[in-house]
């Protein structure tokens, strides 16, 4: 039975999109391509994009080159002879144009072949020249510096480009977190007593001020209490009292003026009526 013609160009339609599809490859923005004809690597990466290839024969390899961040568990010797736990990331990236070299040396498996191999060699080298507590204070950033440079060295000619390391987690052994804890107390403990020294001898030292300044105020008072300015300041009181409205008998020998109570005539407390600010002497005359 013949096959109809509208038939034979359907199945003919879909065999050459067939074919079409498989000869192509896609690479994405975040890859780059590179091309193995028979088994053998192009030295020339490709870009993103659709690329022809000869189903059968040519395929494209794609390897990521934006920054991936690789996360490491590992202990780290230290320099007194300990091993601290640690979480590690790594961010690294690859250079586009080294593409078809680390295929050639290592494979779609570098980061295992290269990667984490000289990453665990650069830091139990650079760990083993800090102490354990090094890694929980300042000397952290320069640990990170260090370990990062080392793998650079390593890395930068075989076309990877490491970006960052950082420790993540610090786990000291149980006796020396303890010790470390207990410094930390004890160095808070030191700056809070120093502060409040301090706090005291601010506080002496203004007590020290303001006793100078009543010292001096007295000084300056003294030497101006003279006796013409007692009397005048007697005067003055004479006249205060001789505007008061209440009745007062005031006694003087010439000098200095008393007050003289009327209702205590039988038994009167005489009171020189002086400066402001001294002392009243009280005598008392016996009953007659």
């Amino acid at each position: 039975m013949p096959i109809p013609p509208g038939r034979t160009v359907r199945a003919a339609t879909v065999a050459l999109l067939a074919t079409l599809l498989t000869a192509c490859a896609t690479v994405r923005q975040d890859e780059v391509g590179v091309k193995r004809t028979l088994g053998r690597i192009s030295q020339r990466p490709v870009t993103s994009g659709a690329q022809f290839i000869v189903p059968g024969f040519q395929s494209v390899l794609r390897i990521p080159v934006r920054t991936i961040n690789r996360e490491v568990r590992l202990d780290l010797p230290t320099k007194e002879g300990l091993n601290v736990g640690a979480d590690v990331s790594i961010l690294y990236r690859i250079k586009p144009e080294m593409a078809p070299r680390i295929l050639e040396q290592s494979g779609l498996a570098y980061e295992e072949v290269i990667i984490i191999p000289v990453f665990r060699s650069a830091a139990a080298d650079v760990s083993s020249r800090f102490m354990a507590k090094d890694l929980h204070s300042g000397e952290r950033s320069a640990i990170e510096r260090a370990i990062q440079q080392a793998m650079t060295v390593a890395l930068d000619v075989r076309g990877f480009v490491v970006e960052s390391v950082l420790l993540k987690s610090i786990r000291l052994p149980a006796g020396l977190a303890q010790a470390v804890e207990q410094k930390l107390e004890a160095e808070q403990r030191a700056q809070q007593m120093q502060f409040v020294l301090e706090t005291e001898r601010q506080e002496a030292e203004r007590k020290r001020v303001e006793a100078e300044g009543i010292r001096d105020a007295q000084k300056i008072i003294g030497a101006g209490l003279t006796p013409i300015v007692l009397q005048y300041q007697s005067i003055q009181a004479i006249r205060d009292l001789a505007a008061s409205p209440n009745a007062k008998l005031v006694m003087t020998d010439g000098r200095m003026p008393f007050l003289l109570n009327p209702g205590e005539l039988l038994t009167p407390t005489i009171t020189p009526v002086s400066a402001p600010g001294t002392m009243r002497p009280e005598a008392s005359r016996p009953r007659p």
